[in-house]
């Protein structure tokens, strides 16, 4: 029972990650029906300025993930607005040009930070904590917090803030949001900068447990896409439940059948998707009649 429960514990940790990366994939398809194949990418580079001000300007690790959401948030505008013509031309070329901002990423951190990987400290005392005779350790505790802050502001934001409403409203319907005022350009570009800052907390919590380096985006980031898609793809809480069922599959394959890890868990996936096609709780994007 104690392997079980501490088993559980390092699924959710792992899947709190697969979650938040889920979650960055998910609020720009809900919010534009677009796929952002540059996010997995997004992810490296807010891990990579995170090491950064961590380890060579030796900030506050809370300071550097800070000013790492800041920055990604900021690269998140960016693309959105170099992407933004291709929109009313066609879609296609959108998610086309998102790929093409991934590799772009990809080149532009090998240039900057070398194509090495970077071992990162964890930014607390990693000690063993015995909780009611389950062993966890202390800094897979802080990825379930700050996962499950950043969870909360999320849902806050898009139920408690015109800003959050707006969005949802050009979720829904974008000539119907149009008409009563909503600018559904600056939406668009609010869902690929939350989305791009999501994905410099994913890149920083997972930073510790990888070596930071240009290729780290592809396997977080295609485990973090596949879970937005057992959830339902565009469905916030979806990519949440997702995230932490790819992290719990993910914690129990990995010991006598270690080696197999990643075949049982998209096996597994596949047998879900077979069943239920639109993932969990159905897939949610934005009417663009």
């Amino acid at each position: 029972m104690t392997w079980f429960l501490e088993t559980v514990v390092g699924g959710l940790a792992t899947g709190a990650v697969y979650a938040l990366v889920a979650m960055g994939f998910s609020i720009v398809y809900r919010t534009m029906g677009l796929v952002n194949f540059a996010h997995a990418d997004v992810v490296m580079i807010g891990a990579y300025i995170t090491v950064t001000f961590f380890l060579t300007a030796h900030l506050n690790f809370g300071i550097s993930l800070v000013l790492a959401v800041l920055l990604t948030g900021a690269l998140g505008l960016v693309m959105e607005r170099i992407l933004r013509p291709l929109e009313s031309k066609d879609l296609n070329l959108m998610l086309i040009g998102t790929i093409g901002f991934g590799i772009v990423l990809e080149s532009i951190a090998i240039l900057i930070w070398g194509s090495f990987g970077t071992a990162v400290p964890t930014p607390i005392q990693n000690v063993p904590l015995n909780v009611a005779g389950v062993i966890v350790t202390s800094y897979q505790l802080l990825i379930v917090a700050v996962s499950a802050v950043v969870m909360v502001v999320l849902f806050l934001f898009l139920d408690r803030t015109k800003l959050g409403t707006a969005m949802q409203a050009a979720a829904m319907d974008r000539l119907a949001a149009t008409a009563m005022g909503v600018n559904v350009g600056a939406a668009n570009a609010l869902a690929f900068a939350i989305g791009s800052a999501i994905a410099a907390v994913a890149g920083a919590l997972v930073g510790p447990l990888l070596y930071v380096n240009p290729g780290m985006g592809a396997s977080i980031g295609i485990k973090g896409f596949a879970a937005a898609i057992l959830g339902g793809f565009g469905n916030i809480p979806g990519a949440i439940v997702g995230g932490l069922i790819f992290g719990l599959i993910e914690a129990f394959s990995s010991g006598r059948f270690s080696a197999y890890s990643d075949l049982i868990t998209f096996v597994v996936f596949a047998a879900a998707m077979m069943i239920r096609q639109t993932g969990i709780f159905g897939e949610r994007t934005v009417d663009r009649a």
